[in-house]
């Protein structure tokens, strides 16, 4: 038998740690206590990853000690332009610390020394023993390192491949002959990273020619004087600079650590400190994989200040406990007293219709035969009006056995003055509706409560009981399978077992009631919540209830005619290539374009080594190689057709042969809808080819068409109304074209003079600043040289001073409260606003200035929407309203009512909210034989 190879694995910790942090920046992971947990999550992902896939006999982590005194005593500006590590980042350090501990890994920390002099020193020593030694670690100073027996391990980042780097890839990548040479590279052309100098003027290409002829650095500087033109005047000037710039590249391999084998060997873990670190992160999952356990979520200890919040100034973020809202965790239905009635008998009936007369509120939920309200059934229904009790009916197959038993709370539903209290009520009115019953009385939705109180993170029911009243409910798996073809219904299941599950619903959402009214008022979110978001709930259950028909005849034919077109364009990819090959590779598609057809000498490679081949690369290409355009065309024309002309016909529903797309109201952290099943958000609008797509839309039959209504430049009106900026208002209130206004203000001609290139220009600044766009993405937008792109914007922040005055005060009100709100008072909590971190406080910063402006228009157009459900309701119509998408309305309207309500959706969208400054509220409104033609 061969003796095992010994593979030892130095991890960079920081190095790790800041990718992990920054990987998951705009998605973060927040516990029930308002903890991110980003950094930890990712690194102990990396971690695992290279214990299950690499193997290593031995392992430690290496975490920095300080700069070592000689570098600092050198230059003192060395890593000096580092930013200030984000403070969740910073927080991260002792949980991840503890977790490594927990597995048994050695923590490596050498005062004075950085961390790759730790892993250069063991590096070397562990060489000397016979081991393959893996760098783990993004950093590519650690090239110098590398020998057969030493390599860079670079963990895939955000789901790419991981790369191995020995001598022949270092080599490669810097351009140099042997990996000495690398200290000698950024001698000479600096680590703008670790504020590493190299000579003025330098880049890596001018650095790999003079190595290429010289050697080494010192070699290029005694040949200073032979070096022509500016790069030897640059040379001879930067001399110091790159003498020193190579000393601080230099990696120590001497430093005052010891490689003992025993004591790096990996071990058996220590399961209960993992259990520990793991519970209090939240890391199911990890419990579940690692330790072979089932933990629920453990809220209970009082949560920190999150970072980046000044104390005293938002004590009270939701999400963020207080000493006095600290639960006890562990309950769950084997521990905790309840009385849960199956109802069959008459005397349980009498109990059960009793005591829901004699309630004002009465929490109520549906059991189903699967999660589509539009084609399952109902399977039984519970109820609650106080905790710890609750009653469920078992509801027979057939529905009009189903529909005698519901007659019996004909009077309960019909009553105006109930309350009824549900978890994501949508689904369980569009259930009932289905059955012929409407609830007449109010509503009280803890999802969308919960949404307004804290708009980010999961809103699950175990989730939030674990979290509010640490209880971990019954798991529907438990009763009908996990996911997967093998996965049953409650129809499945005997009613007793369903019984438990059921009620326990209406029992948890009625203590949810309990927690969330009070916080409603506490965080200043009650108006939004019964204005905005509780009548949009049974407006949204009608228009799904409707659902929309297409066309499949135009679906069918027009599929035919993309996949002409995407072939076409395919065909003439390989023409101009020279070859066939695999056009939906992006790998393939790199090499060809630039290892084989060189057509940009700079192409750029992407986290997994192969090349960037996306929009935006393509598009820059397109001015260079007609190859590009064809390669747009055909992603464009494929994706089309794949995501919507061949996928919307499989989403129609059997029963009424429409499509009936899904309404979330409680995702977007704006407040803006969004739906799925199909997602008509995405629909592309911009391209001819795209918008065909909303032909397949038609009324549903020769006695109906199709009437679309949308905003005009809501979210600039917004702009200028909460800005009160004198030019914008003025130009709204006077009915001019904004964009051309805007643009005979930005480059000083009449408005009759501006040119459309102008126009173009300065509407892309009008919708591009308010959503912190500077000026090299408006270069990259309008394809024109940076230089012209500041002069636009700095021209633009001169005439609409009030703009640039509202973004400063609307970070400054965040900076100040923690939060910004929309005219509804809708909230978004931004935690990182006060972050010493400027990539993390900047985001922050651009989220404070759009949120009110993006979330005044949701709310906007989900007013609209209750205005238009209710004026229907009123006038009898029988027009119906069914499909909403960004500011845009869409009805089935009979032929006779045509006439009569589209001055009725004007009116209801005009007058849903009235806009501060002035500032009008204008839709405008068309009609079609579909969606296309009326818009």
């Amino acid at each position: 038998m061969e003796p095992q190879e010994k593979k030892l694995f130095l991890l960079d910790a920081m190095a790790l740690i800041f990718r992990a942090y920054y990987a998951l920046l705009r998605n973060p992971r927040i516990t029930s206590k308002g903890k991110n947990t980003n950094a930890q999550f990712g690194f102990t992902n990396t971690l695992i990853d290279l214990i299950n896939n690499q193997k290593p006999t031995h392992m430690a982590v290496c975490f920095e000690g300080g700069a070592p005194a000689g570098r600092i005593t050198d230059f003192a500006d060395y890593k000096a332009n580092r930013q200030e590590a984000p403070e969740d980042l910073s927080a991260s350090i002792p949980d991840i610390k503890r977790m490594l501990q927990g597995f048994n890994i050695p923590i490596l920390e050498s005062e004075g020394f950085e961390a790759d002099d730790v892993i250069g020193t063991l590096s070397k020593q562990a060489e000397k023993l016979g081991y393959t030694v893996y760098m783990v670690t993004p950093d590519k100073d650690y090239g110098q390192l590398v020998s057969e027996k030493v390599k860079i391990y670079k963990p895939g980042y955000q789901g790419g491949e991981v790369e191995i780097m020995g001598p022949e890839e270092v080599c490669n990548k810097w351009c140099i002959k042997d990996v000495s040479q690398v200290i000698d590279m950024l001698g000479l052309m600096g680590d703008a990273v670790d504020n590493i100098p190299g000579i003025a003027g330098v880049g890596e290409k001018t650095a790999c020619k003079l190595l290429a002829e010289y050697g080494t650095l010192e070699n290029v500087l005694e040949n200073a004087d032979s070096i022509k033109g500016a790069l030897g005047e640059k040379v001879r000037k930067g001399r110091e600079s790159a003498i020193m710039s190579k000393k601080l590249a230099t990696i120590i391999c001497d430093v005052p650590v010891d490689f003992h084998e025993e004591d790096f060997r990996l071990k058996e873990w220590n399961k209960d400190a993992l259990r520990e670190v793991f519970t209090e992160l939240e890391f199911r999952t990890f419990i579940k994989r690692l330790l072979g356990e089932d933990v629920p979520d453990t809220p209970g200890t009082p949560a920190r200040k999150s970072a980046g919040t000044q104390a005293g100034l938002f004590d009270t973020v939701p999400g963020e406990e207080t000493e006095n809202s600290v639960v006890t965790p562990g309950k769950n239905i084997h521990n905790t007293p309840h009385d849960y009635t199956l109802v069959e008998s008459e005397g349980e009936w009498k109990e059960l219709l009793d005591a829901l007369t004699k309630a004002k509120e009465i929490s109520f939920d549906t059991e189903t035969t699967g999660i589509d309200a539009n084609t399952a059934d109902l399977v039984g229904m519970s109820f609650s009006v106080e905790v710890g009790k609750g009653w469920y009916v078992p509801l027979p197959v057939k529905k009009e056995e189903v529909q005698a038993i519901l007659k019996r709370f004909d009077a309960l539903f019909a009553n105006p003055d109930k309350l009824w209290i549900g978890h994501n009520t949508k689904y369980d009115l569009l259930m009932l509706k289905w059955y012929g019953v409407e609830i007449q009385g109010k509503l009280f939705d803890t999802l969308l409560a919960h949404y307004v109180i804290e708009p980010d993170g999961k809103r699950n029911m175990d989730w939030l009981s674990a979290k509010y009243l640490g209880y971990e409910p019954v798991h529907i798996e438990e009763l009908i399978g996990k996911k997967g073809k093998n996965q049953g219904t409650m129809r499945d299941v005997e009613p007793e077992k369903v019984k438990e599950y059921a009620v326990e619903d209406t029992d948890v959402t009625l203590q949810f009631k309990g927690v969330f009214e009070p916080q409603l008022e506490q965080y200043g979110v009650r108006r939004v919540f019964d204005e905005v978001e509780v009548p949009l709930v049974p407006v949204l259950r009608d228009i799904e209830f409707e659902g929309v028909r297409v066309d499949t005849g135009f679906l069918r034919e027009y599929s035919k005619l993309l996949e002409q077109e995407a072939s076409t364009h395919e065909e003439k990819v390989y023409e101009l290539a020279g070859q066939k090959f695999n056009l939906g590779s992006p790998k393939q598609l790199g090499e060809i374009l630039f290892d084989q057809m060189k057509l940009d000498p700079k192409a750029k490679k992407t986290k997994t080594g192969q090349y960037a081949t996306g929009e935006d690369v393509l598009s820059k290409l397109a001015k260079e190689h007609p190859i590009a355009d064809h390669i747009v065309a055909y992603r464009e024309l494929t994706k089309l057709r794949s995501t919507y002309v061949d996928a919307l016909p499989e989403l129609i529903n059997p029963r009424t042969g429409r499509i009936h797309t899904n309404f979330a109201q409680a995702v977007a952290v704006t407040g803006r809808l969004s739906s799925n099943n199909p997602n008509l958000q995405n629909i592309p609008i911009r391209t001819d080819r795209g918008k065909e797509i909303r032909k397949a839309f038609i009324p549903r039959d020769e006695g109906h068409v199709l009437v679309s209504a949308d905003y005009s430049q809501i979210e600039l009106r917004i702009v200028s109304a909460l800005s009160g900026d004198p030019v914008m208002c003025d130009a709204f209130r006077q009915g001019k074209d904004v964009h051309t206004a805007t643009a005979a203000k930005v480059y000083k001609v009449a408005e009759e003079e501006v040119t459309k290139a102008q126009r173009s220009k300065a509407k892309s600044v009008n919708f591009g600043i308010i959503y912190g766009q500077g000026a090299f993405g408006l270069a990259e937008n309008l394809r024109i040289p940076r230089a012209e792109a500041k002069e636009i914007i700095d021209a633009y922040r001169a005439e609409f001073a009030g703009i640039v005055a509202y973004m400063d005060e609307t970070i400054n009100f965040c900076r100040a409260n923690g939060y910004v709100q929309t005219v509804m008072g809708r909230k978004r909590w931004l935690r990182d606003i006060n972050s010493a971190n400027f990539t993390v406080r900047g985001l922050a910063e651009r989220n404070a200035i759009n949120s009110p402006i993006q979330g005044t228009a949701a709310d906007m157009i989900k007013l609209a929407m209750v205005n238009v459900h209710n004026a229907f309701k009123k006038h009898g119509f029988k027009s119906k309203m069914i499909l909403q998408v960004h500011d845009e309305l869409v009805f089935d309207v009979t032929l006779d009512e045509v006439e009569l309500v589209k001055p009725v959706i004007l009116e209801a969208m005009q007058s849903a909210m009235v806009l501060p400054n002035g500032i009008p509220v204008i839709a405008e409104v068309g009609q079609g034989s579909n969606w296309l033609e009326a818009h």
